[in-house]
């Protein structure tokens, strides 16, 4: 009698954790793709990246990095997009599922400021009218395999 006490009560939990789980997908669904992985960005003090004034369009940007620090930076191609929905950013579904960015590394020497104009159009399609961001890594490099990993972002709107 109590195996099958076990076997009732472990069938009922699994019903209500289901349950609780599909609740929980539903509400996602709501929006178009994943809650952001990007939960802390911008943390890498003296170092910023912003949009440049005119630039923006549906499938492209300019962005300006700005190192006021002593460190030398490190970014490179690879990119993420991220909309805002209700106060919450979401991954921006991709177009494509198979895909990769070169593996190059563009210096942001201390004191430097440098321009690099991105297109997603390739990866994410023409983005429609709302709030967005955009996140960049970059390394505080010391040295081949000594160095610290950033994510900054940059917001901006599609009207």
């Amino acid at each position: 009698m109590k195996k099958y006490l076990f076997t009732f009560v472990g069938i009922i939990l699994l019903f209500i954790i289901g349950c609780a789980d599909s609740s929980d997908n539903q509400s996602s669904k709501s929006t178009d793709g994943a809650s952001t992985p990007f939960e802390t960005v911008n943390n890498f003090a003296g170092v910023t990246m912003t949009s440049k004034e005119g630039s923006i369009t549906s499938t492209q940007i300019t962005l300006i990095f700005e190192n006021n620090t002593d460190k030398q930076g490190i970014y490179g191609d690879e990119f993420f997009l991220e909309q805002e929905i209700d106060g919450h950013w979401y991954e921006v579904p991709t177009v494509i599922e198979e895909y990769g960015f070169n593996d190059i590394g563009y210096e942001l020497n201390p004191g430097a400021t440098e321009e690099m104009t991105t297109e997603w159009e390739w990866l994410y399609g023409k983005l429609d009218a709302g709030a967005y961001r955009i996140i960049k890594s970059v390394s505080d490099y010391r040295m081949p395999g000594d160095f610290d990993k950033y994510y900054l972002a940059a917001t901006f709107t599609i009207d």
